[in-house]
């Protein structure tokens, strides 16, 4: 009996050790929270991405420098580019101590909103406005100066008028003479003239009425307004329940105007033109839209013409118009067409300059162009196979065009930005010539650039450069990786291999734990978001860690680019129009691909996590891809794109609704579900809104899944502050349990 006794006592005791080794050790949670962006940036890696700011007066530019003795407030003059402090450290701490009565350290300062020029700094400091003064080193309590414009009213150019809104209805009055025109008398809470639709606006409980919002558009000699209707007459609303307010203790109703995709009751906007001098409407032709694609009026700088540009619903359809202000008459100046949708539509005009330019893939790839105002004609000025990202400056004197594009040199990665200028008449000339991405912030008066040169494992470095011919000036910081690469750190590994068409290259990314052991066989983590407005895998280096913290809990994350994301041809992008449940299928490919070079990667433990189009995707993993995903956690999912807003499934999933809809829905799809999954949503979402996430856990409990299902009440599309934190707990003790086989524990704190 003893020795039976002593037998179980022993069992007892062993499998109490065994659950004791089963759990995660803290250390390891230690060692991930010490790799989040709180702890580590520019606390233990330095200056991977420093914001450079130039002098209002244009005499230099400022910067942070970090380093482990802290932060430095640094300066380059342009005149010599002699690099010193921004202003005297001490000094400042002193003074700043002595006005605020609490000890402020030299290396500490942290200022809000800084505006520097040559030998004065403005900035805000405790919930007080300063002025520094450099050369006599004296600090200054300025009057904060309170925004004075009433709301709901806009003075001319000239001062002569005022157009205000009155019971929804719009008013000119003559300022001198105090006489007042009624411009509209149909005006009601559902047919606002001079109002907008605001796409947070809520109301409370029922019948209530929409947040007023007004908007005119002077023309610059002062005789024409743009404005428009907005009405709700018929618009379909939303709603959400607010159950975290703490004095509430039934939950309050909040309802928004939103519409779904194919729904006829959205909000519309009516464009309106008017004639000051008559007091009547300026006749034109164009047309009442939905406000996901309303009509863009402005004003030439001559006040004689208006440019008017919108897409159709659906997307498929984009004009550039012109009307004559005097005639009434339209001429057309740009149609684009296409069978799926055009998703690139920036158009820009910089008064002065009777040029248009606009951002079009109708050559299959994204591309600039320019309008002549006065002659009608359009050019393309970017020529090539490549990717057109952001117009950065238009300088009207000397006509050149300043913009960041990819995958026109011969790099290894078609994802690298780097900074071009072209105009019309001339070969377009490249500004950054190394190879790498470049990260470019240019001078307002139009004379220099910084430029952070990268790769993902390349650390960033930064120099000053001259816009006109691209030569570097002055070197300006590197990062600091030193502390990390001594505790192992590595930088991700970047790979690519061929993509489910069988012939064109996609790319990702691959994070290892710093005590990465070859040797071993490590889960997976598919770290996801495949919507076609964007790519996700990052090609700078200040994203080297984004995924460390998750490594260092024991997994590896791979992120993928597959086809039907953005940022390369307009065929590559429509891999995923109206077939978005395919574009994991390249993801599953990657990692097949990874794993057939790297025996330390386990394919048998896919879990895969992603937050919105990741969330959507997230849980499609789980069950369009059942026997490869095992564990998901999809948050703030958009699960069945009928009952997102309208703009973006019409934009991708197409208009009018069809079939694909139902055909790429998580919730008809719901009884493959297998592995583990958990869905995640914010109460207050407005962007993606609650319902699809309730409705998937509907259609899981009557297929008889098992699944988890957490709402973080107070929480809008991006969670923030405790929720944040909960949910980031929850997030990765989920796949610690299902994926790593460890039992979690919850006695930690992320922001501690």
């Amino acid at each position: 009996m003893y020795r039976q006794q002593l037998f179980i006592v022993l069992l007892l005791f062993c499998q109490e050790s065994w659950a004791q080794l089963d759990t995660l050790p803290m250390e390891i949670y230690q060692r991930a929270i010490s790799y989040t962006s709180p702890k580590l940036i520019n606390k233990r890696v330095f200056n991977l991405q420093p914001s450079f700011n130039y002098h209002k007066d244009s005499s230099g530019l400022w910067y942070v420098f970090f380093s482990p003795a802290g932060r430095q407030y640094r300066m380059i003059n342009f005149d010599g580019f002699a690099e010193q402090p921004l202003f005297d450290h001490q000094a400042l701490a002193q003074a700043l101590s002595k006005s605020t009565g609490k000890k402020v350290e030299a290396n500490q300062i942290q200022l809000s909103n800084p505006e520097a020029t040559k030998n004065q700094l403005t900035f805000f400091f405790s919930n007080k406005k300063y002025q520094w003064d450099s050369a006599r080193k004296s600090l200054e309590i300025l009057k904060n100066e309170e925004d004075t414009t009433e709301a709901f009213e806009s003075i001319s150019p000239d001062g002569n008028f005022k157009a205000f809104s009155k019971d929804y209805n719009l008013y000119i009055q003559n300022i001198k003479t105090k006489a007042v025109t009624a411009l509209s008398k149909d005006g009601t809470p559902d047919y606002a003239y001079g109002s907008w639709y605001g796409w947070f606006d809520e109301m409370f409980g029922e019948n209530k009425d929409r947040e007023p919002h007004f908007s005119v558009q002077w023309s610059p000699d002062s005789k024409y307004l743009i404005t428009q209707v907005c009405d709700i007459s018929k618009a379909n609303k939303m709603y959400m329940l607010n159950h975290s307010i703490d004095t509430l203790y039934r939950a309050r109703l909040v309802s928004y105007f939103r519409g779904s995709p194919g729904d006829s009751g959205m909000v519309m906007i009516k464009p309106l033109i008017y004639n000051i001098a008559q007091g009547r409407e300026v006749k034109h032709n164009f047309p009442t839209q939905t406000h996901i694609n309303s009509v863009e009026l402005m004003f030439t700088a001559d006040s004689k013409n208006v440019i008017a540009h919108w897409l159709d619903r659906g997307f498929k359809n984009r004009y550039i118009a012109q009307l004559d202000l005097a005639t009434s008459k339209t001429t057309t100046l740009w149609k684009e067409s296409t069978t799926t949708s055009i998703d690139h539509s920036f158009m820009t005009y910089v008064q002065g300059w009777e040029k248009l330019v606009l951002e079009s893939d109708k050559s299959g790839w994204n591309q600039l162009y320019e309008i002549d105002l006065r002659s009608g004609k359009s050019q393309e000025l970017s020529v090539g196979n490549f990717f057109v990202h952001d117009v950065l400056k238009i300088d009207t004197t000397s006509s050149w065009i300043y913009f960041t594009a990819s995958g026109r040199e011969y790099d290894d990665n078609p994802y690298y930005q780097k900074l071009y200028k072209v105009k019309s008449g001339s070969r377009m000339m490249l500004l950054t010539t190394e190879e790498g991405n470049h990260q470019v912030n240019l001078d307002p008066a139009g004379r220099f650039f910084t430029d952070a040169i990268s790769t993902l494992d390349q650390p960033t470095q930064t120099v000053l450069r001259d816009l006109n011919t691209g030569e570097m000036i002055k070197p300006l910081t590197e990062a600091d990786v030193n502390t990390a690469e001594n505790e192992g750190w590595v930088a991700p590994m970047t790979f690519s291999c061929i993509a489910k068409d069988g012939y064109t290259t996609i790319f990702g990314a691959v994070w290892k734990p710093t005590n990465f052991d070859p040797n071993k066989s490590y889960p997976i983590i598919d770290a996801t978001y495949t919507g076609p407005h964007t790519q996700i895998v990052p090609h700078s280096f200040d994203m080297a860690f984004r995924y460390q913290s998750w490594a260092e809990l024991g997994f590896v994350v791979v992120v993928v680019d597959g086809l039907g994301t953005a940022g390369r041809s307009k065929a590559f992008r429509e891999f995923s129009y109206q077939n978005m449940g395919d574009n994991l299928r390249d993801h599953l490919i990657a990692i097949r691909h990874l794993a057939s070079k790297y025996n330390w990667l386990d394919t048998t433990r896919v879990g895969i996590f992603g937050h919105s189009a990741g969330g959507y995707d997230a849980g499609h993993a789980l069950l369009a891809f059942p026997d490869f995903y095992k564990v998901g956690v999809a948050s703030a999912g958009d699960h069945d794109f009928r009952m997102e807003k309208a703009w973006w499934p019409e934009m991708y999933m197409g208009w009018p609704v069809t079939e694909k809809y139902d055909e790429v829905s998580n919730i008809t799809l719901a009884p493959n579900l297998k592995g583990k999954l958990m869905i995640a949503h914010g109460g207050m979402d407005h962007n993606v809104n609650a319902s699809a996430t309730f409705k998937l856990a509907e259609a899981l409990i009557k297929a008889n899944k098992d699944f988890d299902l957490v709402i973080l009440p107070s929480q809008r599309h991006g969670f923030e502050g405790t929720s944040l934190e909960f949910f980031q707990k929850k997030r990765w003790n989920y796949f610690i349990r299902h994926l790593l086989g460890k039992e979690p524990r919850w006695d930690y704190n992320i922001s501690e």
